[in-house]
């Protein structure tokens, strides 16, 4: 008889007979013998009969095997009149790792994790996306005062793991690719946290021949499709419930300082120009707390220009670019561009990142002559955004930490 697991029981029929291998848990023994089986997925309450008392002796936290009969009990399933067949005793005491992975819903994070991946695909095969996937060996990381980069030794130097895989995507729109998105794994130094890790997945996708008003459509019709698949919105354990009703509420950087750090615009612009470390704290203390309680998405966007080193400018007033953020339930989500494509202009900004990284005391890392090359044989009118998978699962399960999913 074929032995199933667990969470391969939920589509028989009652009655059937059926082997099943699967951790004890809750094991109480005397006159009646249960046991509950468990997989990563589900479980399975086991009723064992009399024959069954001659039977290696079952703790909890041993995999066993047992025959039955499957019953459903209400929402519940038992299976009755079981032996026992095998015994693998647990050994030693369990490292947190393990406890982790039986105890802490790792399982369930990770089903809900691959739906979330299905919501994104089916979006993006609806919109005529071609799925790619790039180096994560790189040349050179990026540029942006905050990175934190790994360095990997090769024959041919020192190259770095990818931070995101924005460059090359990019140089994929100049090769003709009009609409392309991946999962990347990403790595980036010195981040760990509630939100954080130094190795990630991020979901980043680009569109030639569009702004950024498309690329956000694609963003809150992600994060509403992941939520309301993997949780029905609904009341959370605080506060109220999640709006996700679409278009999200934007609010631009300049409205922001003044509704929640009382700074004016003139002001703000100066902050972001002349002290970028007074103005990312402004972010960090005082906007995001403040958007992180609004009941519903916050597209935040029009970042003062230095703030947007690989954006084009908006034409409308050429101090903001055309970047923006998406916070909800405090927790940042992406960070998009309509992006820039004139080679000049970008290599004038790589030289003041690099200024502005040997000034701040951290490493100076390479330009991407590739990418730069490639902005010179003409690149679309673009947008595109990196979106922190994780966190997106972490929001849509109510995960406590990012390692969680």
């Amino acid at each position: 008889m074929k032995t199933r697991t667990p969470s391969d029981l939920a589509g028989l029929p009652d009655g059937s007979m059926v082997s099943v291998g699967g951790r004890a848990r809750w094991v109480r023994q005397g006159d009646a013998r249960f046991i509950h089986l468990f997989d990563a997925l589900a479980s399975v309450a086991t009723n064992l009969t009399d024959s069954s008392s001659t039977s290696p002796p079952v703790e909890e936290g041993s995999l066993v095997v047992v025959d039955g009969e499957l019953v459903r009990s209400g929402a519940s399933l038992e299976l009755g009149g079981c032996r026992v067949l095998e015994v693998t005793s647990a050994r030693g005491d369990r490292s947190e790792d393990v406890r982790r992975l039986l105890d802490g819903g790792v399982g369930r994070h990770l089903a809900q994790r691959a739906r979330a991946l299905a919501v994104v695909r089916e979006h993006f095969a609806s919109e005529g996306f071609l799925e790619v996937e790039t180096p994560v060996v790189l040349p050179s990381p990026g540029l942006d005062l905050h990175l934190g980069a790994f360095e990997v030794k090769t024959p041919a130097g020192i190259r770095y793991l990818s931070t995101s895989p924005e460059y090359q995507m990019k140089r994929l729109l100049v090769g003709g690719i009009p609409r392309c998105f991946q999962f990347a794994r990403c790595f980036r130094r010195d981040e760990s946290g509630v939100h954080h890790n130094a190795e990630f997945t991020m979901l980043e996708w680009y569109r030639a021949f569009a702004g950024i008003d498309e690329v956000i459509d694609d963003t809150e019709a992600i994060i509403a499709g992941v939520i309301r698949r993997l949780a029905e919105p609904s009341t959370p354990p605080q506060g109220s419930p999640l709006d996700l009703a679409r278009p999200f509420e934007r609010i631009s950087v300049a409205a922001a300082f003044e509704r929640f750090v009382g700074v004016g615009e003139g002001a703000m612009l100066a902050m972001a120009s002349d002290d970028p470390e007074a103005f990312f704290r402004a972010m960090v203390e005082r906007v995001e707390p403040a958007i992180a309680a609004l009941p519903r998405p916050i597209v935040l966007w029009r970042y003062p220009r230095p703030m947007a080193s690989l954006a084009r400018l908006c034409p409308d007033d050429p101090r903001y670019a055309e970047r923006f953020e998406v916070y909800a339930r405090g927790i940042e989500l992406c960070n998009g561009f309509g992006e820039l494509t004139d080679p000049v202009e970008q290599r004038e900004r790589f030289v003041r990142d690099q200024t502005e990284r040997e000034a701040a005391g951290v490493p100076v890392y390479p330009i991407d002559e590739r990418f730069v090359e490639a902005l010179a044989e003409g690149m679309p009118r673009s947008a595109g955004n990196a979106l922190g998978f994780d966190r997106l699962v972490m929001l849509a399960t109510r995960a406590e930490a990012i390692d969680d999913v």
